[in-house]
């Protein structure tokens, strides 16, 4: 049995050569694929929400894996329908999400970081959504650092993409490069598995399953027929041209100074001219010859920059939305789908306002800004937050740092990012009189107690900084500001943890559950592990003693521990575990 990294090293490799998938579904069989799932998926808090089923990452086991292989392998593998809710969106309206049974999630991540391996190396560079080292930012920088000279901004928004997508057009699309019929028709089977919504099963005729976790992969390999199309046919039709001509008052200004420099006139005559020079403009930006096109999608987002007029936008726009019609069965979002003029109006993608003047400029937009300052407030007034007052000072000043530090972060591209500065204020006062109510004292004297200062980009800032010191350990340190709001064009900035390689070596709790021994008994039949959702859900109330499970979990500081079937079932009793098997596995009174 090959290891995971090698099962997919190989399917790159046939990716990069533009090689047919074939005799794919085999390597469902793989344990170690499985494995290293399960080592990634683990630590998501939707491991512990249920599905449709009581089934969760709770009790998993090699015994698990080997029953799905057992199904996959002579195709009795059945998707279950996904639990769906409906999540509020920043305009009001909702959207659905779907939430699989743990298996589903399970044998979704092996086919994800399969076709992922494969698709990956053939995807356009235009594109940046649920791609491995590619996010928001690498977006952002590519408009920012590529797209000078821009006139025009398509902005563009695919109707209901995700639960719009065509069945019958991806999986003629996948039939494509994947030779293998058996892993296509698995594919196609979770496409119609359905999903419940108030406990009534509904089929899904149309869409991937949005909450699964297969469905961004197969989002792009959808969308990446847009992107093959713009790249291939329309952005070669309107690009040409190696630079705008330059305007003639520029030239005759630019001869005069030249004849000026020969005939050596006196240096306030030449600063005057070059002042002129100055202001004038130096290229023909009408000019008929140049034409630039740019393109970058991240998920049903795109947008498009043009060097030319307008009705050339409005050709270009109208041959997407014809394609999209035509080819993908998909809508563009009349609304959301708009023509912007770079210089005069800005576009907004990814949270950024987008604008040209010299250069492109990326802005945190003011509203996201106030709409972030009124969760701390009401009627105008800073407010404390009271579902943080029994929390201790470590967990508040860690709270507000990281949503501050989340939100100025983002924007570290933007040109205006010190107008952060007032939100800073706003949520360093709300902390403040949380802190203040919980000790019921002032907010001058909690600033006084926890004030400090931070070095950031060779700079000191004042902070807010509580330490909590442990024996023989490092100490914890929770800090509110300390941060530059100057731009930070050239930062790299990690949008999550979505490169495969992140999770490519076998962690700790793999090696646990490969021992196959129980962590408090020592027995070796029926190892399965037990999941906790956070730590905090160990303390126990009162002053009764602590089961030996609830021990062993905090103090190694533990989210899982490896039990036997037998101790598995007494934790979740309330019943007392099995002594361990140096004792004669006696029941642990």
């Amino acid at each position: 049995m090959r290891s995971a990294e090698t099962t997919l090293a190989v399917i790159e490799d046939r990716g990069k050569r533009g090689l047919p998938l074939d005799d794919v579904y085999r390597q469902l069989f793989n344990k170690d694929l499985y494995l290293k799932a399960y080592g990634r998926l683990y630590r998501n808090q939707g491991a512990m929400t249920k599905g449709t089923t009581e089934e969760t990452v709770d009790g998993m086991s090699m015994r698990k894996i080997e029953d799905i292989i057992g199904l996959v392998r002579y195709e009795r593998y059945r998707w279950t329908p996904a639990r769906r809710m409906l999540i509020p969106k920043a305009n009001g309206k909702t959207r659905p999400l779907g939430i699989p049974s743990w298996s589903d999630k399970l044998l979704q991540e092996i086919m994800r970081s399969i076709l992922e391996a494969y698709y990956e190396p053939q995807f356009s560079l235009n594109s940046h959504g649920f791609r491995p080292k590619r996010g928001c930012h690498t977006a952002l920088g590519d408009i920012s650092i590529g797209w000078t000279g821009t006139k025009w901004f398509i902005e563009g928004d695919i109707k209901g993409c995700f639960d719009n997508i065509d069945h019958t057009v991806l999986m003629s699309t996948l039939r494509e490069k994947i030779q293998d019929n058996r892993f296509l028709r698995l594919v196609e089977n979770l496409l119609k598995a359905g999903y419940l919504e108030e406990w009534t099963y509904r089929p899904t005729l149309s869409g991937t399953p949005q909450g699964g976790i297969i469905s961004p992969i197969l989002s792009n390999i959808y969308l990446d027929r847009l992107d093959k199309y713009v790249e291939s046919e329309i952005i070669p039709e309107y690009t040409r041209g190696k630079r705008r001509k330059t305007t003639p008052e520029y030239k005759k200004l630019d001869s005069k100074i030249y004849r000026a420099m020969k005939k050596g006139v006196d240096g306030e005559t030449l600063r005057s001219l070059r002042h002129d020079l100055a202001k004038t403009q130096c290229t023909d930006q009408f000019d008929p010859g140049y034409r630039r096109l740019r393109y970058i999608r991240y998920a049903d987002d795109f947008l498009l920059g043009f060097a030319g007029s307008k009705d050339e936008a409005e050709a270009i726009k109208a041959r997407i939305g014809t394609f999209l019609h035509d080819n993908l069965k998909l809508e563009m979002s009349p609304e959301k789908t708009t023509i912007t003029h770079a210089g005069t109006g800005t576009a907004r993608f990814l949270g950024y306002d987008i604008r040209h003047g010299r250069q492109i400029r990326l802005q945190v937009p003011t509203e996201k800004i106030e709409a972030k300052t009124k969760k701390y407030m009401h009627d105008g007034k800073i407010l404390h937050r009271a579902e943080l007052l029994n929390d201790d000072d470590y967990t508040i000043v860690q709270l507000y740092g990281s949503e501050f530090r989340g939100f100025a972060q983002y924007y570290a591209y933007a040109w205006n990012r010190y107008k952060i500065g007032r939100l800073k204020w706003v949520m360093e006062t709300s902390m403040l009189k949380t802190l203040a109510t919980k000790h019921r004292s002032t907010t001058t004297k909690m600033a006084n107690k926890f004030k400090s200062i931070s070095l950031d980009r060779g700079v000191w800032h004042r902070c807010f900084t509580v330490t909590v010191f442990r024996p023989d350990k490092e100490p914890l340190l929770a800090r509110f500001g300390g941060i530059s709001l100057k731009r930070q064009p050239f930062i790299d900035i990690k949008d999550g943890p979505t490169d495969r390689d992140h999770y490519s070596s076998r962690n700790e709790l793999i090696d646990r559950l490969l021992a196959e021994t129980c962590e408090l008994c020592g027995s070796t039949e029926n190892v399965q592990v037990h999941h906790i959702r956070k730590l905090a859900d160990l303390k126990v109330k009162g002053r009764r003693e602590r089961p030996l499970w609830i021990t062993r979990m905090a103090e190694r500081k533990r989210k899982t521990l490896v039990v036997c079937k037998a101790c598995h079932t007494a934790i979740h009793a309330g019943k007392p575990t099995r002594k361990p098997m140096t004792e004669g596995c006696e029941i642990n009174e």
